[in-house]
């Protein structure tokens, strides 16, 4: 199976586990010239970016290891030209990062700072 088919998957998973904690699709696979975003969705007038990452194995690090500065910043990036274009000036927003090891899912929220990113 290539890499693309199981992001699709775990991407899949992940959004599953969101909806039935009872947040709302916005979009999936938001692209902007400085990356994509996997998974936005919206509770309570609150906008989270979700990054989704698939590990097999801790051998590389954890999925949140994989979220590094540079990472953080074209997330950050995206995310700002999504509220852009869909006119969201006001929306209040975080980054949450919803990893699997193998099929255990990890959900962290807040992973992304300004001291991280440069700004």
């Amino acid at each position: 199976m290539h890499n693309r088919e199981k992001g699709d998957i775990y991407e899949a998973k992940a959004l599953e586990f969101l909806k039935k904690q009872g947040y709302t699709l916005l979009d999936k696979n938001f692209r902007s010239k400085y990356g994509e975003i996997d998974i936005i969705v919206e509770k309570n007038k609150l906008t989270i970016f979700v990054e989704v990452k698939y590990r097999k194995s801790n051998r590389f690090g954890s999925g949140i290891d994989s979220v590094n500065a540079r990472k953080q910043r074209r997330i950050y990036l995206t995310a700002m030209k999504y509220i852009q274009e869909k006119n969201l000036k006001d929306a209040e927003f975080r980054f949450d990062l919803i990893s699997f090891n193998r099929e255990e899912l990890i959900w962290n929220r807040n992973v992304i700072w300004g001291d991280n990113i440069g700004f």
